[in-house]
């Protein structure tokens, strides 16, 4: 049975090891070692999840029969715009559900917190097979860029989007 609970700053060793299985296993084949080392601190150090929570992102865990299996986090960005800026599923769970799961809860948290008309948005990697699964779920691409994220990389995405209603 998969549920889904709101984290909390007592979540963010639980938060970490789930990135740290989950990040790597996404990007491996997509960024180098030396970037999946720096976005991994830059992500997903104890000090950038305790700022994250303190600005606003709210984090959400995934667990099947008790066991964490994924997280989301979602920041609302202005007025009647909000950002997914986390949604990562363990490999070892992938395929039951759970990313689709997490990807409602996220419309789900925005439509609890704004019941008016709203945009998510996401960035995701150009070359991410997930994409296919952001487009199943309805989102379309609305623009991209290369975005320097610092030491000279840069994130190569495409922004999509969702209106939610």
């Amino acid at each position: 049975m998969l549920t889904i609970r709101d984290a909390s700053e007592r979540d963010i060793d639980l938060i970490r090891r789930l990135a740290g299985e989950a990040f790597p296993a996404t990007y491996r084949e997509l960024l180098t070692p030396g970037q999946l080392d720096y976005m991994m601190e830059w992500m997903y150090s104890e000090a950038s999840l305790r700022r994250q929570l303190a600005e606003g992102h709210h984090y959400f865990i995934a667990e099947t029969d008790g066991e964490p299996c994924g997280y989301l986090s979602v920041e609302r960005q202005g007025p009647d715009l909000f950002h997914l800026q986390k949604i990562y599923v363990l490999p070892r769970y992938q395929g039951i559900g759970a990313g689709a799961a997490l990807f409602r809860h996220a419309v789900a948290y925005i439509r609890s917190v704004h019941p008016g008309r709203c945009l998510m948005e996401l960035n995701v990697n150009r070359q991410n097979r997930a994409l296919h699964f952001y487009e199943l779920m309805g989102m379309r691409r609305l623009r991209e860029g290369d975005f320097p994220i610092g030491e000279g990389y840069y994130m190569n995405d495409y922004i999509m989007g969702l209106e939610i209603d």
